[in-house]
């Protein structure tokens, strides 16, 4: 059995596309490419497909990930191409390795957020942003579906920055771009946390819901201060195999050559 792990992106009007509807897109896809696909067990068999953090409904993302496992073999290139042709433009698949190590999900410790706020000028927000960082802690409530909870949204986050504003930006108005690094934590701390905690430390609070995209996700490096590709781990483990020549030539090779 194979397995392939894929990276998917959520853009545009596609970020409203929840969980489970992108779950339901992805299986059709699978059809279509005539993935051959491995299934689990018992009298309801399905796909084995292994989903990872997904991003919040309406959010976009650029590091989406998930695995697959084949009953057959195939060239994880090829494969990539066959599913990004079978699913709607916005919900694509932009890389694809085989899995040759343990623990995909163990490597998704951090991600990188952009939060776009329209009608917000850079100078408030870059002193929403200082306020933010100064604080020791900064509680915010989000309702569950255990009721409304209070946690702590400074704690997970590593970094929080403004960033230039961008020059093709639809719009006359003023506009603000953050960028955050936060550590997957329970409870887990999401941008629109971030958000509750700015407009509790600074009140700031745009006019307009913050558009929020994942830029990364994966291992985040204490030294670098970064997060790494999730895949790479992967791609290392691949190591070209020795030619037929070299094989026979260390097999004839007369024991102890080489030695001083």
């Amino acid at each position: 059995m194979q397995r392939i792990r894929l990276r998917y992106t959520k853009r545009g009007r596609l970020r409203f596309t929840s969980h489970r509807d992108f779950q339901r897109a992805f299986e059709r896809a699978l059809r279509r490419a005539d993935v051959p696909m491995a299934y689990s067990a018992g009298f309801t068999p399905h796909p084995k497909v292994s989903y990872a953090n997904a991003a919040p409904t309406g959010t976009g993302s650029e590091a989406e990930f998930l695995e697959i496992a084949l009953a057959e073999a195939r060239d994880p290139d090829k494969l990539r191409e066959l599913l990004d042709e079978s699913l709607p433009a916005g919900l694509d698949i932009v890389d694809a390795v085989e899995a040759r190590t343990s623990g995909l999900a163990d490597r998704l410790t951090a991600s990188v957020w952009e939060l776009r706020l329209d009608g917000v000028e850079p100078q408030s927000a870059e002193e929403a942003v200082q306020a933010f960082l100064a604080a020791e802690s900064v509680e915010v409530e989000r309702r569950t579906k255990n009721g409304l909870r209070t946690f702590d949204a400074r704690s997970a986050v590593v970094t929080l920055e403004s960033a230039p504003p961008q020059a093709d930006r639809p719009g006359d108005g003023p506009c603000a771009i953050l960028r955050l690094v936060v550590r997957h934590a329970t409870p887990a701390v999401r941008p629109d946390d971030v958000l509750s905690g700015l407009r509790a430390v600074a009140d700031l609070a745009p006019p307009v819901p913050a558009a929020v995209t994942r830029l990364a996700q994966g291992l985040f490096d204490e030294e670098t201060g970064t997060v790494t590709d999730p895949l790479a781990p992967d791609r290392e483990a691949v190591r070209p195999a020795p030619s037929t020549a070299a094989v026979l030539a260390a097999a004839k090779a007369p024991e102890g050559a080489g030695s001083a």
